[in-house]
């Protein structure tokens, strides 16, 4: 089929790749110029593990092109998938400027049955104002139908999360639309669960709300195993082993971040709201992943007495290992508060070194884990790169002013990093 992605960012620029990966035609447009011409030239603006190759491979065969123009993407394509961004506001709410302007980019060129497919993640009933906008604005009367299919895509395993997704959630009160839907779908190993528009738009931030709720559940328990003596990794692997509760996002560690759980939980605390219900539990939920940088801080206080004009190595600066993403990281939080109260921050990420210096102006950024550890105070493990947990322990220890390890991710064995020498603080361990 011919397809078509408006926005080319982390859900845009991977859904398009793999649905030509398929064997569909698509076009991705996006209105940063700069970026199309980069893209057609080969180069990739982010780093997602399998992406680069897939890309090169489906330009080469001609099964994916990438534009600035709307128009084209549109006269092209049946289904025009809106991939824009919609960051948070002050409020808690989602800023919907991009959705509300490409509405009406579509509605200006629109001249025959095509079917619009809201992708970014939106407050519920914004399919009902897509349609508003379009019907306002598209003077030549064509028909179209509307569609929420929401990404749940994770990053740092995107492409592997599209190519055999767990569901495919399809929103739309037409059986025209569903059934072209079912049609792309069809090469996904997977079960496409079909709901009315407004019911599928709730999906996602239900999902990422309650994903955000186990791991503040499973830090909050940290807390207590600390103060009991308790292991909250087997603690999590007892819980992790009752099915109807499952091991996955119960890892303790300094909060979740991202361009995802935080923005999508304040949404759905606004969107609740703005219904008239008061969702204090997702309430506590923020305040848990709040209070836990601090927490964390508190240990690296209480060990270093203080942090003015200590050495503080910290091993990564996205928000999760497997990407480049820097948005709301919990790990150049960190960073700052350290260099706030005076610490000289020495930094180590294997992919996103660039977007955090522009982040943390002051931070000195090294090529290696090993540079990080030179004369340090201390190191903090920031991001759960699998990559960390084979460095060169032994050597690491060698360079540093006085071997502290502060593992915000409890990548480590406690007892194996003190058998080698190490001071060594996790998370409920």
């Amino acid at each position: 089929m011919n397809l078509c992605i408006i926005g080319s960012g982390y859900v845009g620029l991977v859904t398009g790749t793999c649905f030509a990966e398929v064997g569909h035609h698509v076009t991705c447009v996006d209105s940063d110029l700069a970026k199309v011409k980069m893209l057609q030239e080969g180069h990739i603006p982010i780093y997602e593990p399998g992406l680069e190759e897939l890309i090169r491979k489906n330009v080469a065969a001609g099964r994916l092109n990438f534009t600035g123009s709307i128009a084209e993407g549109v006269d092209k394509s049946l289904v025009i998938f809106i991939a824009v961004p919609t960051p948070p506001q002050e409020d808690g709410s989602v800023d919907l400027t991009f959705m509300e302007k490409v509405s009406r980019q579509i509605a200006e060129v629109l001249k025959e049955y095509r079917v619009i497919v809201d992708k970014s993640t939106v407050p519920v009933k914004t399919g009902e104002k897509v349609a508003d906008t379009i019907r306002r604005y598209n003077r030549s009367g064509a028909e179209f139908d509307i569609v929420s299919n929401p990404e749940f895509l994770r990053e740092g395993s995107a492409v592997a999360d599209l190519m055999k997704p767990d569901r495919i959630v399809v929103g739309s009160s037409s059986k025209k639309a569903a059934d072209i839907m079912e049609e792309i779908y069809k090469p996904f190993p997977a079960k496409i669960i079909h709901v009315d528009l407004n019911s599928a738009e709730l999906i996602k931030h239900a999902s990422n709300s309650f994903l955000a709720l186990k791991i503040s559940y499973i830090n909050a328990v940290a807390a207590i195993c600390e103060v009991s003596g308790a292991d909250v990794m087997l603690v999590a692997e007892g819980m992790g082993a009752d099915h109807r509760i499952g091991r996955a996002f119960l890892n303790p560690g300094i909060g979740y971040g991202g361009s995802c759980f935080p923005k999508d939980l304040s949404a759905f605390i606004k969107i609740s709201e703005d219904l008239g219900y008061d969702f204090q539990l997702l309430k506590q939920v923020q305040k848990i992943n709040a209070d836990q940088i601090e927490r964390f801080l508190k240990k690296i206080r209480s060990a270093l007495w203080v942090l003015k004009e200590k050495k503080i190595g910290q091993l990564g600066l996205a928000f999760k290992g497997n990407t480049d993403d820097v948005r709301s990281s919990v790990a150049i939080e960190l960073a700052r508060e350290m260099m706030e109260e005076g610490a000289v921050v020495t930094a180590y990420d294997p992919k996103a070194m660039e977007k955090g210096r522009a982040l943390l102006p002051g931070i000195k950024l090294v090529p290696s884990a090993l540079e990080v550890a030179q004369d340090a105070d201390a190191l903090v493990i920031a991001t759960e790169w699998v990559d960390f947990r084979e460095l060169p322990w032994k050597d690491i220890r060698s360079a540093m002013r006085t071997p502290i390890i502060f593992d915000g991710r409890n990548l480590l064995d406690p007892e194996k990093m003190r058998a080698l020498g190490f001071e060594y603080y996790s998370v409920g361990r």
